[in-house]
């Protein structure tokens, strides 16, 4: 432990640092993120484990939102509890579709007791992914976001990569975004799965204005490959300057397969701290 004068002239050190980045920041005309988050199924081989030491570390790292994928066997009273001890809000969470129909009513009462504003359907099956699934698909998005506002709730839908496979000469993710009202469908973009399958971040920015307050911030080598935030090829600072245009509110950190769940997060949570865009 530090003497507490060592700490306060450390934290005073620290803080007047911060300052200074974020002026120099603004000098430049450039910004920086705000809240940043993270979506649990990055640590969830340790939320399955010891749910509240791992939601205490991300906190401590900074994190200051997560999205939960999953209550880990908690109640949502439970969760909510916990994430309350340690400050993070839980402004969005994940289910497949086929999940949502088995128990929407359960998933909706399940949002509004976290406090979620969003709710998210994270994948669609294999099976269902012909192009005529896709245009009937989307009327069925549509309806459940219809159904999600009468909740409270904003509905969204979370690309992988395969959305953006031509078939038969179209792109399916083009197709929710033409089917779907953009009022009760909005979407969250992966940025990783979005470069991943051919698609092109800035160009559905460009095109739908305002449809994507969430990003899934993960980052890709140039052979294809999962890494940290910031030790890829995806040029984050080009995207987030388009954040506005793009309707960004919430920036959730992700690696599907983390080495090291806790020091991945760290990593990703640094480099995008002292971003300027």
């Amino acid at each position: 432990m530090l003497p507490r004068r060592t700490f306060l002239k450390h934290l005073g050190a620290l803080t007047i640092a911060a300052g200074a980045g974020e002026w120099r920041a603004r000098a430049l005309g450039r910004r920086k993120l705000g809240k940043i988050g993270i979506q649990l199924y990055t640590v969830r081989s340790l939320m399955s484990k010891e749910p509240e030491p791992t939601l205490a570390a991300l906190a401590a790292i900074g994190y200051q939102e997560v999205e939960l994928a999953g209550l880990y066997g908690m109640s949502a009273a439970g969760m909510r509890q916990m994430l309350d001890r340690h400050r993070l809000a839980a402004p969005s969470g994940h289910l497949a579709l086929n999940d949502m129909r088995r128990d929407w009513a359960g998933a909706l009462a399940t949002a509004v007791a976290l406090g979620q504003r969003y709710i998210v359907c994270a994948s669609i099956d294999e099976h269902e992914r012909q192009l005529s699934d896709y245009h009937r698909i989307a009327k069925e998005l549509s309806h459940l976001g219809e159904d999600a506002r009468r909740h409270g709730l904003q509905f969204a839908y979370h690309n992988h990569a395969y959305e953006f496979t031509p078939t038969d000469g179209q792109i399916p993710y083009d197709i929710l975004l033409a089917e779907t009202d953009p009022h009760q469908v909005q979407m969250e973009a992966d940025l990783f799965w979005m470069t991943k399958g051919g698609g092109d971040p800035l160009h559905y920015f460009a095109r739908y204005p305002g449809r994507f307050p969430m990003v899934h911030v993960k980052d890709m080598t140039s052979g294809g490959k999962m890494v940290d935030v910031g030790q890829g090829a995806i040029d984050f600072r080009a995207i987030f300057a388009q954040s506005s245009r793009a309707g960004i509110q919430h920036y959730f950190v992700e690696h599907d397969e983390p080495p090291d769940p806790i020091a991945d997060a760290r990593t990703s949570y640094n480099y995008l701290r002292q971003l300027e865009f």
